[in-house]
């Protein structure tokens, strides 16, 4: 810990000797934003790693949209209806426009949505969409999706950084050159360098202009800077205008003070969390993966990395959710080397002559942040005789070995999935193993499974909340993935840009509505 707060403070000292360097000036009208990774498909129906649902987001409309409550209102859609419990009907806002002109309706919607389960695409999001049975366009600007089942969860699955129209006939190729009909429109990307995009002129969503003296963003170039320290510099300099929770904590405390950045922070409900492959020897016995989450020290690890600005996670949900249980409704994991060491004992990994009991390997983006957080991890694991190693790699290697499962142990966040329940289903079901799901640890619960299916087909609050507090209290026991912590929203910016309101999913929306002076 104490090697991690020395290199953090030279990686300060550096952001200040180097914060003289000219600025680098922009053309009228355009801003730069640094991501840590390339989106992995700006095509939302196949992308679902952060930077392609942020990215992306911008590009496409969904169906509706989430509020800062996460109450789910109307967008492309300007109403819906359920005559039944196996009936959705969706009623179309008129007028609306792709960015090569043609109009967007009911067709577009539905092969957005045929597309995903007929195979015209392999994405893990096909499985929000298992229990559409068919598929009707009456007329032009309404859609009836008829279910298997009761599925409580379809309207959050169509909602905005999930759920993307795209044309109708648009294939698995579409995301190399997307055209949606959101604020901003594709102009280009090159792998691990850079996505460009540019205003929509033609959107057909109201904007409010810019004030006196203000003009609208028109161009946003994402160079892709997957170190840290680059970033603050980038920004510190003036090459760049914005990022959006890619610096360490430490380092957003410095570009406070700095005279030419100011840093906005929100509540958040994106959640940081490790998955433990269950189909692993090592981790199979679910007492070796209470012992991990036991020798986590939660609250020591959001001092030292976070300031202090994150609140501990317990499970998926955001906290304050209808659905999220309460710490006297599921198994706590408070910090415990003892009680740790002593399920190791129990599963059959005693103490060797080094004090080590079983070997790990934790695997990481090279995002810095999370760099640090394994580091730490490692420290603690060693307490109580997990000799972790940490495999760092650039995003799309690390993402690739994760999906395929080829992983003991991984770190990540969830990013506005997890704020619909249906992130159960998503991430625990039996059904969702990869590449129809996101359940990357392969783990497997025939009660778990069926609650989720009542959960789903319940349309009483009280009722479902009951069966997700049941689901959360069997997964607090088997530990297939120790939820964290959630993090601050934090997003520095130049002051040439204002209006900047971050949204606590982490999304890029403020580009929508911010202005440059």
């Amino acid at each position: 810990m104490e090697r991690e707060r020395a290199r953090s403070r030279v990686c300060l000292l550096l952001l200040f000797l180097l914060a003289g360097c000219r600025p680098h000036k922009e053309p009228p009208g355009s801003v730069t934003m640094i991501i840590e990774s390339s989106p992995n498909n700006l095509d939302l129906r196949q992308g679902t790693d952060a930077q392609s649902e942020r990215v992306g987001g911008l590009i496409f409309d969904a169906l509706v949209r989430k509020d800062e409550h996460f109450v789910l209102q109307p967008w492309l859609a300007t109403s819906w209806d359920r005559p039944d419990p196996l009936t959705w009907v969706f009623h179309l806002r008129d007028g609306v426009r792709f960015h090569d002109g043609r109009p967007l309706e009911a067709e577009d919607v539905a092969w957005t949505i045929r597309s995903l389960l007929n195979g015209t695409v392999t994405s893990s999001k096909s499985g929000s969409f298992a229990t559409v049975d068919h598929i009707e366009t009456p007329d032009r600007l309404t859609v009836v999706v008829k279910t298997r089942r009761p599925d409580s969860g379809l309207l959050f699955n169509m909602s905005d950084g999930l759920f993307g129209v795209v044309p109708s006939g648009a294939g698995k190729d579409f995301g190399l050159h997307p055209i949606g009909s959101g604020p901003f429109r594709f102009v280009s990307q090159v792998q691990d360098k850079e996505v460009v995009l540019e205003r929509n002129p033609s959107y057909w969503h109201p904007e409010p202009d810019p004030p006196a003296g203000g003009q609208r963003i028109e161009h946003v170039r994402f160079p892709v800077v997957p170190d840290a320290i680059t970033t603050a510099l980038e920004l510190k300099r003036g090459s760049a205008d914005i990022e959006s929770n890619v610096v360490t904590l430490d380092m957003v405390h410095a570009l406070e003070q700095a005279p030419n950045l100011e840093v906005e922070a929100a509540p958040s409900s994106v959640a940081i969390y490790t998955t433990l492959n269950v189909l692993d020897p090592s981790l199979k016995d679910r007492r070796v993966r209470q012992a991990i989450a036991l020798a986590i020290d939660k609250p020591a690890i959001i001092q030292a990395l976070w300031r202090g600005k994150a609140r501990p996670a317990n499970t998926l949900l955001p906290e304050g959710h209808w659905a999220a249980a309460g710490p006297s409704e599921i198994p706590m994991y408070t910090h415990d080397p003892e009680r740790a060491k002593s399920l190791l004992d129990e599963a059959g990994f005693p103490a060797g002559p080094d004090g080590m009991r079983l070997h790990i390997t934790l695997k990481t983006s090279t995002d810095e942040t999370t760099r640090l957080l394994a580091a730490v991890l490692q420290q603690q694991m060693r307490e109580v005789g997990i000799d972790l190693s940490i495999r760092s790699a650039e995003f799309g290697t690390f993402y690739a070995d994760i999906t395929k499962g080829a992983f003991q142990m991984y770190a990540l966040r969830w990013i506005g999935s997890n704020e619909d329940p249906d992130i159960f289903r998503y991430a625990y079901a039996t059904a969702s193993f990869p590449p129809k799901g996101g359940n990357r640890g392969h783990y497997s619960n025939p009660r778990v499974d069926a609650l989720i299916a009542q959960a789903s087909a319940e349309t009483d609050e009280a009722k479902r909340r009951a069966a997700y507090v049941e689901i959360q209290r069997i997964v607090a026991e088997d530990m297939p993935v120790i939820p964290l912590w959630y993090p601050t929203n934090e997003v520095v910016h130049t002051r040439r840009i204002e209006g900047v309101r971050p949204r606590g999913s982490g999304t890029f929306d403020f580009l929508r509505d911010s202005w440059i002076r």
